[in-house]
This record gives C-alpha cells, structure tokens and sequence, in this order.
C-alpha cells in the first residue's frame, strides 16, 4: 500500500508487529492494578450499558482527578483495557477515572461526543469529600483524545466550579476527522463531508481554554505527528497554553506502556497542569 494513503497514514501504518504480546501484558497489569487500588466499578453516567466509569481512588490524600477516555477508533475496545495506568497515577495523589461510552455505528460520533458530557457530573458526586474541589484533569488517548478535547470545547462559564476542568492531557489523537473520510475506519463512523467537519475539533478552538500537554509517539505517522503538532499550534494561537512533546522511539501503544511508569511523560504533565490552576 502507498504510504501517502489516508489508509496507510490512519490505520495500516499505524499498526506495528508488537501490539499483539503489548496488550497481552496490558492484561497482566490490568488483573494487578484491580487487585492493588480501591475501586469503584461500573459507575453509572447514563441509560447506555457503556456510560460506565471505572473509579481508582488515589493513595493519600488526593490532590486532584483524572477522568481518562480510551482508544478504540471511537468503534472498538473498552475501559477496563486500560486499568494498567492507575497505579502509577493514583500512587502519586490523583483520583482517576476511567470512562466507558458508547460505539459507532451503534450511535454516531456526534451522539458519542454528546453522551461523555455526562461523565464528569456524575464523577464529582462520588468522589471522596473534600473542603475544596479538586482541580480535573481530562486525558485520553487516541480517540479517547479526541473526546477529551471536545469535552474542554464544551464547557462554559455556566459550567459548576467543581467540574471545570484544569487542564488536558491528549494523548496520539485525531482532531481533523475530514481525511479519515477516505478510510476503512469510515465504514462504522459513517461520516460524510459535513459531518467530519463538525467532528472536527481543531476548527472550533476558542480562548479560554485550560492548559493543555499533546503528547504523540516519535515513531508514528507523519499525519499523527502533524494531527497533533497542528491541535497543539491551534491551542496556543487562540490564546491558551499549549505544549507538545513527540516522545521519542515510541509508538501509538508503546507509547501508552512509558506514560504507565512511574515520572513517566503522563505524572510529570499531571503534577504540571495541576499546579497550573487558578
């Protein structure tokens, strides 16, 4: 296949030979971090079987929360693939929160981006107590970064100091939908021109947006890096704080398997972004 195909640059050439025996000891690390961390399970945010959140409760006292949005291509994979990161995240003093969604084609991409809003109310009202709320942090990868954008993009003045968010962790996202159009993954987005537009995060930045760390693999796609150094460049241009760090000699899941370590590429953006707050 020609590597200059949206199908190459989205899908093909983002697979790697590794990502078999990877998610394998993912599923080791999952078993382990249900073992290790106080859970909440199966969260209810709405009347879909999948509006679930899966809640790890941070060690010590908690200094603030991470709500988490998985990869799948918006089509695929599930929540609990993704424990793995908790301990590493609830160990340093956040709360995080992994959160289910439904699927294309069973709903469109607009009524998934829709059905997420509801997540971060529900959370704030089983979280421990606190005097003071704590500052949210939003982090997703892959499509899961893609939802963790628009959930910034949806807030608004209006929107309760207890759930406002302090700050974004994007993680290998896609933020211009318009080239997946030209993909197998359209099969089950269903998207046509129009739709992949409105889709589209990148285009509907606004000013007053919370700080946000866009972190991609060094080794993906050239349209991964570029999708993600030009949301980043976006950010910055309307006036919000914005970084963006390729992380060398990683790829779209390895790069997950880093950010899991211990003052990995994710915990130093977390401590970052929560000192950042108002």
């Amino acid at each position: 296949m020609k590597t200059e195909t949206a199908e190459y640059q989205y899908v093909t050439g983002q697979a790697r030979p590794s990502f078999a025996a990877l998610f394998e000891e993912f599923s080791v690390a999952n078993e382990a971090a249900l073992a290790q961390g106080e859970w909440m399970l199966d969260l209810v945010y709405g009347n879909h079987p999948r509006q679930r959140i899966d809640l790890c409760v941070a060690r010590g006292r908690a200094k603030g929360t991470v709500l988490y949005f998985h990869a799948g291509y918006w089509q695929s994979r599930e929540k609990s693939q993704f424990r793995f990161l908790a301990p590493a995240i609830t160990s340093v003093g956040f709360n995080v929160a992994f959160v289910g969604y439904p699927l294309c084609p069973e709903v469109s991409l607009a009524e998934l981006t829709l059905s997420v809003r509801n997540a971060l109310p529900a959370l704030v009202k089983v979280l421990p107590g606190t005097t003071q709320p704590l500052p949210v942090i939003v982090a997703g990868h892959s499509a899961g970064a893609h939802l963790a954008v628009e959930i910034a993009l949806a807030q608004t003045e209006l929107t309760p100091y207890n759930q406002r968010i302090s700050g974004l962790v994007p993680i290998s996202g896609i933020y211009d939908l318009e080239p997946l159009l030209d993909t197998s993954l359209n099969e089950r987005l269903r998207l046509h021109p129009s739709s992949a537009r409105e889709a589209s995060p990148v285009f509907r930045v606004r000013a007053g947006m919370p700080p946000a760390a866009f972190l991609v693999g060094g080794t993906e796609t050239p349209a991964f890096l570029e999708q993600n150094r030009k949301m980043a460049e976006a950010w910055s241009l309307a006036g919000n704080l914005a970084d963006h760090h390729a992380l060398e000699g990683l790829d779209h899941f390895s790069l997950l398997s880093a950010i899991s370590q211990p003052n990995g590429p994710l915990l130093q953006q977390l401590n970052f972004l929560c000192s950042c707050r108002n």
